[in-house]
């Protein structure tokens, strides 16, 4: 069994309805979301996929969240840290089916969710 990930970077805004008061306010962070990938190489090609095509799905995922308000976009729900990375997964599940996790990263405040189908 194999293992790959990609990386990748966006910085977005957010206001949460709840809790701290910071937090009602709106205000940004810059995010890391890991993408990991398991399954079995293909033995033809010897890849468990090109990274190409895990660079182009992930590319489009970072387009719809890059510089936009978090709570605009269509299926998110509330922008929690958990709610986004099990946005990002169910994206990259649909494009590269071998998708396993999703770790979603916030390094300004020290914090990480991971998130497994």
């Amino acid at each position: 069994m194999i293992e790959i990930s990609q990386e990748f970077g966006f910085d977005a805004a957010h206001y949460l309805g709840n809790g701290a008061a910071e937090n009602r306010r709106l205000h940004g962070h810059s995010f890391y979301a890991e993408v990991i990938l398991r399954g079995e190489p293909n033995p033809a090609t010897g890849f468990l996929r090109d990274f190409g095509e895990v660079d182009a799905a992930l590319k489009a995922i970072r387009e719809e969240l890059d510089h936009r308000l978090l709570n605009d976009i269509d299926g998110l729900g509330v922008p929690t840290l958990e709610n986004l990375a099990r946005y990002i997964y169910a994206r990259a599940k649909a494009k590269l089916p071998e998708v396993v996790r999703v770790k979603l990263r916030r390094p300004s405040y020290g914090q990480t969710c991971v998130y497994e189908g």
